[in-house]
């Protein structure tokens, strides 16, 4: 019944994830909250509470609690709070400058560390909203966000099907705002609306609703572990939601959910006789979900993350529309029980509840409320358990008529699971497989219109050869020709100024070389930027030492499409005992292509890193030795992890660079590194190419 619901868990829990306990490191100096976040990690036996005082008559913070009002217990016996943290968010000031737009991965992470930004997440679960609860709930929405939002606190949208990786936080309420206007909800419509879906849209019913609680219960799951891995300190689930539904009325249960009223026997207005099958099997559904529902608020507790449940129906009376022909007593038990789940979210996670209420935008008030002032209390278990169980936590205050709400226990790690904790970290990669590795990452992440490459050899006269390639990149947003780069502009100068080279490559005064396409290539349409750009390459002679290489990238029509700056070294291969000159790689996708590779030693090396199983490599690399002998080189193939796969092949001939012919069909997909070496009587060298196998 789950098989399609867990190909969704894949997508949805890929984010990082934080442990029961908090691993501390250091306690905290007196110091703002303003000017650092909250430190209060010490070891693995180590457990932090994030606890809420409110005044009982006007649900106000309060604020000016010390650390000897507050009283920890764990499994009923005392412990010693070792760090105290009072978290106090206040909004900016009018004439505060706003804080910047969140435009990277980068900048979301560090502003998720600034202790006055509030962080959440606005699950819109269309899953379990109504179409028409959908509607009542916006007003409420927009308020919360035009209103109650500071400037600097960070919301995520989010819906059952939204992969965690595809999260992305902003501050721009008109975002949140247009996000909220589109919500639909799509509670009792099983109409598939992706592949997805369609794969058990013609399942019963009842088998699709438990699938579609499955997914957003991940979707939870994966939402909270991705709030923990950003900070510590509380983070906030809105979670809009008219609650999970363990059994559908037999009125409902029809036999093909994507076909409703189709084949469905059930008379209206009526239960089903009394059946202990069918007892037994409601009885284990509601288990099932009350199972479910407590892998959510333990993941929430765990990552410090506490879910606000929303119910867009306010003060509900019924749970289906008279329509339905549902009973009236199904209907009551109905209603309780979806209500009763949003109840379990919000109180096992130190959330409220803000259902059965029609004035939905006062209680969401509480939610920036709560996550405005709170604290932080600390404490390193007496008993320090390994047990792998739950341990329950209550917090007591000494002063009168104050609310507290706190997080009520945690798994303790198991013995495994605590000595993974206490081992060092592994032992990466060495640095020469590292930067190996590092030169495998596409320039298309940094946004440039081209990939460059630079190599070295040993030129005439004690000067250094130096070869520039460079390959163009067409993206999916390149649709116009003036997008396309067709040629570069390069400038090469010594650390002196003096220019070595410059000149367009390739020479528009020059013939075009011709080029051959490949078993299936054909050109582009005339009139359309090709799939993808030739490329060209130029090599010069220039004197050893520091070469700074300026780059401009043109379109077919002069106009500069991108520029960058690269600075390079060139090696003095006349005073140098042993050395390599840089392996230049070559990709052949046939038979033919690989023969025509090895009769010409002036084909130009290509740039890209990344190839099919379906291809071979030919490297070639020059070795050099004082005397002027030709030192042995030998190849091996290792891992990303440096680690030696199997010996490679490498061809000599005289007067001809060494070489190695490299099928890559038989290696998975993947990481790898050639690790060349060359030995000679005046010592040694070693030189790494690093490359990728995709799917």
């Amino acid at each position: 019944m789950r098989v399609y619901a867990l190909l969704a868990v894949g997508l949805l829990l890929a984010a990082p994830g934080l442990s029961a306990q908090n691993p501390p490191s250091q306690p905290p100096t007196q110091q703002s909250p303003q000017q650092r976040p909250p430190v209060i990690r010490s070891g693995i036996n180590f457990v932090s509470v994030d606890v809420i005082v409110t005044d009982k008559k006007s649900g106000n913070v309060v604020l000016d609690m010390k650390q000897d009002d507050f009283e920890v217990r764990e499994d009923k016996k005392p412990q010693t709070i070792q760090t105290f943290d009072r978290v106090t968010i206040d909004p900016l000031t009018a004439d505060a400058a706003p804080p910047h737009a969140i435009t990277s991965v980068d900048e979301e992470e560090a502003a998720a560390r600034d202790p006055n930004t509030r962080l959440f997440i606005l699950f819109l679960d269309d899953y379990h909203v109504k179409r028409g609860s959908d509607l009542s709930v916006r007003p409420p929405l927009i308020d919360f966000i035009q209103n109650q939002l500071a400037p600097q606190d960070m919301v995520a949208v989010m819906y059952p099907l939204t992969p965690v990786t595809a999260l992305t936080f902003t501050r721009s309420k008109s975002s949140l705002i247009s996000s909220v206007n589109n919500f639909l909800g799509r509670k009792g419509d099983y109409t598939p609306r992706n592949e997805f879906e369609e794969k058990y849209a013609y399942y019963p019913a009842q088998q699709v609703e438990q699938i579609r609680n499955d997914i957003t219960i991940t979707a939870l799951e994966g939402a909270a572990i991705k709030l923990g891995g950003m900070r510590e300190g509380r983070k906030s689930i809105i979670y809009v939601s008219e609650g999970f539904t363990s059994n559908l009325p037999m009125q409902l249960n029809d036999p093909v959910a994507a076909l409703p009223h189709v084949g469905n026997t059930a008379q209206p207005g009526r239960d089903p006789a009394y059946d202990p099958r069918a007892e037994a099997q409601k009885f284990f559904n509601s288990t099932d979900l009350q199972s479910r529902l407590k892998e959510v608020f333990d993941t929430c507790n765990r990552n410090n993350t506490s879910i606000y449940a929303v119910d867009p129906r306010g003060l509900a009376a019924t749970e289906y529309d008279i329509d339905k022909g549902v009973s009236l007593q199904t209907d009551h038990d109905n209603l309780n029980s979806t209500i009763d789940t949003l109840y379990t979210l919000a109180n096992n996670t130190d959330g409220r509840a803000i259902v059965n209420r029609n004035d939905l935008a006062a209680g969401m008030k509480q939610i920036i409320r709560d996550a405005s002032g709170y604290y932080l209390l600390g404490y390193t278990s007496a008993t320090a358990p390994t047990d792998g169980k739950y341990h329950q936590i209550e917090v007591r205050v000494k002063r009168p008529n104050v609310e507290v709400r706190y997080r009520k226990g945690y798994f303790a790690y198991t013995a495994e699971e605590a000595a993974r904790a206490k081992e060092p970290p592994k032992a990466g990669p060495p640095p020469a497989i590292a930067n190996a590795l590092n030169a495998i990452v596409e320039p298309t992440k940094t946004g440039h219109a081209a990939r460059f490459w630079t190599g070295t050899d040993r030129g005439a006269n004690g000067q250094t050869r130096l070869t520039f390639v460079w390959e163009g990149i067409v993206t999916g947003d390149a649709t116009r020709a003036s997008e396309v780069p067709a040629r570069v502009m390069l400038t090469a100068m010594t650390g002196e100024g003096r220019p070595v080279f410059r000149g367009r490559v390739p020479d528009p005064s020059m013939p075009p070389p011709v080029t051959d396409l490949g078993a299936g290539s054909t050109p582009a349409p005339s009139g359309q930027p090709p799939a993808a750009p030739p490329g060209a390459s130029v090599s010069f002679n220039a004197p050893p030492g520091p070469l700074e290489l300026r780059v401009v990238v043109e379109n077919d029509h002069g106009q500069v499409v991108d520029s960058t700056t690269e600075s390079v070294t060139l090696p003095d291969y006349s005073k140098t005992e042993v050395s390599f000159g840089t392996p230049r790689v070559y990709r052949a996708r046939t038979a033919r292509e690989m023969m025509l590779l090895k009769n010409n030693l002036d084909a130009a090396p290509i740039a890209k890193r990344d190839f099919s199983r379906a291809e071979r490599l030919l490297i070639r690399v020059d070795a050099y030795a004082a005397s002027g002998a030709k030192p042995e080189v030998t190849a091996k193939l290792l891992n990303r992890d440096g680690n030696a796969m199997a010996d490679v092949p490498v061809q000599a001939a005289e007067g001809k660079p060494f070489s190695i012919d490299l099928p890559l069909a038989s290696l998975a997909p993947g990481e790898y590194v050639l690790e060349l070496d060359a030995k000679a009587g005046s010592g040694t060298a070693q030189q790494m190419v690093g490359f990728k196998i995709g799917t």
